[in-house]
This record gives structure tokens, sequence and C-alpha cells, in this order.
């Protein structure tokens, strides 16, 4: 068994490199613009802090970002490697997928840049979040059980249990895939395998890789169900869950929608890989009765597109095809008019305010997010500096969410600012701070929300940023002088405690 059927040199393989090589560059050259993200921002600090877990995300990604801080620093393209690489890769996976499917090299192509072009993707190679190596594993799962179904060799359930366990450390939704997974092997001829020690050992192996955040979990009272459940209900409440159905004919990207669907009904139809239109249906029912969001689906779009590009070529190739040069120019024209389409939508290219970035900002707020993080720090930082020094020797600076936090700690040392008091996701770990902080310079709350936690509130400031943009930081604008404490910080610090 080979994880890669690699010849000395492989044309194809070369070609699919040079593609993904592409792709990369691309995002070396654009991904410094704007700043960093406030998901970033909590994932920045949290690479300072290992653990085996945290509240919003299993501990993978952190630790991804750990080896990005010590090799770039806090380069806003080094801090967003990994994120790009990922995406690089997915797509060569995409073209090797095709290739196991019995596609030429046309369709490996294809199948490469179709994937490449996913709206979802496109975004992910420009920031730094778990989406973008959940994604990677869910299609490099898709390309070991492919090799599993062509081969029936039942060793590549091995690569196959790594890969869960790996994403399952990076985002649980892989938890959905897997359901997926077995649920497909149920209802295919593949569930022979059941009797096979090869399958038992790969989910041995899922479940070792898993189990320190397991472990973590166990010990936290399981703080991320807490969390998922917060939040889930947040989502359908303000409606982010909506448009599910909708969002998945845009998801990989319209101009590739006839792709996936080829694909779709190709593996429906084709008893040896019947098993991966079971793993799209699967999560796709799951996902829907729980009431998920549109993009969750997303990785699961490579392997129909991989299946499509083969079936398509497939028969435009064939002695019954009709005008494949023809066919092929409007595969091509498609897939480009779908690059523009995504890369204005989801590729920070345009300067701020520019038409461009107007255009992305109407269908996505990733970019506005990213706005005015050390103008705040800095404002903050003039209040804080502006206290008498008797009082700033008991001061802190109480943050609303995490981006703020993340903000103050990674640009606050050049203001000689302290850590930021946050009781927000993993931050609220951290615990409370010191007894003898009764001095707050409180901002992210709502208009007259500290004074709950304080007996005296008053408004001194306000955030603001050079670009006019309205962000999260615009809507809570408001800069406040705190004192006095009304409960101990032991007391206060769970009843805090918020999940964003």
């Amino acid at each position: 068994m080979r994880i890669l059927s690699i010849k000395k040199f492989d044309p194809d393989l070369a070609l699919l490199l040079l593609l993904a090589l592409a792709r990369l560059l691309l995002h070396l050259l654009i991904n410094g613009q704007y700043g960093f993200h406030r998901d970033e921002l909590a994932m920045l600090n949290d690479a300072r802090s290992l653990a085996w877990g945290y509240v919003a995300y299993p501990p993978l990604t952190p630790f991804l970002g750990r080896i990005e801080l010590t090799l770039f620093g806090t380069s806003l393209v080094g801090f967003r490697f990994f994120s790009a690489l990922s995406q690089s890769i997915v797509m060569v996976i995409a073209g090797l997928m095709t290739r196991e499917l019995g596609g030429s090299r046309q369709a490996q192509l294809i199948a490469a840049a179709a994937t490449g072009i996913g709206l979802l993707s496109l975004i992910q190679g420009a920031l730094f979040q778990y989406v973008a190596f959940d994604l990677l594993w869910v299609v490099l799962l898709a390309y070991f059980v492919i090799r599993l179904l062509k081969s029936d060799d039942p060793r590549w359930w091995i690569p196959i249990g790594a890969v869960i366990g790996l994403g399952m450390m990076t985002r649980y939704t892989m938890g959905v895939h897997t359901i997926g997974l077995v649920a497909a092997t149920l209802l295919t001829p593949t569930r022979k395998h059941l009797k096979s020690p090869w399958l038992w050992i790969g989910a041995l192996l899922a479940f070792i890789i898993f189990l320190p955040n397991l472990i973590w979990q166990i010990q936290h009272n399981f703080i991320s169900l807490d969390f998922q459940r917060s939040i889930h209900a947040r989502d359908i409440r303000i409606g982010r869950t909506e448009g599910y159905l909708p969002e998945q004919l845009l998801m990989a990207n319209p101009f590739v929608l006839w792709i996936w669907i080829t694909g779709l009904i190709y593996c429906f139809r084709n008893s040896t890989y019947r098993m991966i239109a079971w793993m799209y249906v699967v999560p796709f029912a799951v996902f829907l009765i729980m009431q998920g969001r549109g993009y969750y689906l997303a990785p699961v779009y490579p392997m129909l597109i991989a299946a499509g590009s083969a079936a398509f070529i497939r028969r435009v190739e064939s002695p019954d095809g009709k005008n494949p040069r023809r066919a092929l120019i409007l595969t091509w024209a498609a897939l480009s008019l779908g690059f523009i389409f995504g890369a204005c939508l989801m590729l920070p290219i345009g300067p701020v305010n520019s038409v461009t970035w107007n255009m992305a900002a109407s269908v996505q707020d990733d970019f506005i997010e990213e706005i005015g993080w050390d103008e705040f720090t800095a404002q903050v930082a003039q209040v804080y500096n502006s206290l008498p020094a008797d009082e700033r020797s008991h001061a802190g600076i109480l943050t609303g969410n995490y981006g703020e936090a993340g903000a103050i700690n990674l640009y606050g040392p050049e203001y000689d600012l302290p850590k930021a008091i946050c009781p927000t996701d993993s931050f609220w770990l951290h615990g409370p701070p010191d007894e003898s902080v009764d001095v707050l310079v409180v901002v992210g709350y709502p208009q007259g929300s500290a004074s709950q936690y304080f007996k005296t509130c008053e408004l001194v400031g306000e955030v603001s940023n050079r670009y006019g943009v309205p962000n999260g930081e615009s809507e809570m604008k408001d800069i406040y002088l705190c004192k006095g404490v009304r409960q101990s910080w032991s007391e206060l610090w769970p009843l805090m405690k918020t999940y964003q």
C-alpha cells in the first residue's frame, strides 16, 4: 500500500503541483492586506498558550499557529502561510482523486482548478482559521476512501483513522463526516470490512489521536459542548442557519455547480464508488436536521468535483463525444469566470472601500473584521496611560470580545499595557484578575452593562478607524472608565462568562 502512486517523474502530478504553487504564490502576494481578523487574534493568543484543548476548538490549529509564530513572528503573510498551503494541497488531492477515478490529465487539472476556486477555499487560504485545516482533512479522508474502494485493500483504514483523529483535533464537525463514513460503509458492500482487523485498528488510531483532547474536555466539564450549544442557539436566533439549502448551490462556486452534480450522479450510479455519494448525502442530511450553517458541508464538494471531472472528461473524450474542443474551451472559460467571481468576493485584493472591497463586504464580513485593531489598541492605551500613576498600579483593561483581548495582548506591549481581562471563550479559562484590580478601562460592552459589575462607570472615549469601516468595534465603540468592583473577582468571574 502506497499513499501516493508516483513514478520517478510524473508529469500529471507535476502539473497539479504547478497549479497549486500558483495558488500559493497568489496568497503570498495578497495575504498581507488589511490586518489580523478577530478570530486570528484569538488564535494567535492561544498559540502562545498551548494546551490540549480550548473552549471554541480543539488544539491542532493553535499548535500550527505556534509553529508559524516561531518561524515568521507576527507577520500577516507568515501567520496565514499554513492556511494557504493547506488549500493548495487540497487542489492537488482533488486532482489525485480524479486520477484514481480514471480521469485523464485534463480531468485532473479541471478538478484541481474547480476545487481551488471554491468560495470557502479561497477565503480560507487568506485567513488562519481551523476551517482551512478541517477542509484539508475531509478531502484527505475522501481520497483515502477512494483508494480503499479502488484497491479493496483494508489497510487503507489506517490512514483513514489517522485523518479522522487529526480532523477531530481540528474541528468537531469531523464527527459528522465520520457518521457519514460509517453510514456509507453500512449502506454499501464496504461493510464486509467490518470483519477486518484493519478497520478496527484504524478506529483505535483515531481514538488515540483524539484522546488528549477528550481528557481535556473531561477535566473541563465538556465546556466545548456548552460553547457549541450556546453558539448554535445564537446562530439560529439571528438567522445564520436559514440559508443552508441555497448556500449549497454556491458553496463550491456557482460556476462549477454542474461538475459536482455530475459527480454525485456518477457516484450513485457506480457501484464501486457509491460510498462517496453517501458520504455527501448523510452529512448533508445531518447538518440540515441539526440546522447547521451552510459552509459546514463545504469540505465534501471536492470529492464530488473530482468524480464529476473524471466522468465529464471521459464522456467528452469518448468516441461518441461531440466537439470535445469546444467542450473544453467552455469548461475552462467557466472556471476562469468562476475564479474572477470568487476572487472579487473572497480574496483580499482591493484597497479598503474600493469597488472590490465593497463587493466582498456585501456578501461576507471577514475583511471588515480585519480593520482598525492597531488603532483600537492605541485609543484604549490613550485612556489607560492618562490614569494617574497610583491608579495604574491597580488598573486593568476589560474587553467584551476575544478580538479586542487578542489585539490588546498583541499590540499592547508597545504602549506598556497590561494583558487584557476578558471573560470570553478560552480567555475566561485563564481565570479572574488579581483581586487588587479595581480600576478598569472597559471596552466592547453595551452602554450601561458594565455598571452591573462596577460602582461607577464614566464614558471617556470611543473607538474608531481611519477608514470609517463599520464593524463589531464601531457598533460598541464607547470606552468607559469604571471603578470599584461590586463583588470579589472570584465571585464575579463565573457570572461574567460569555461565548462568542
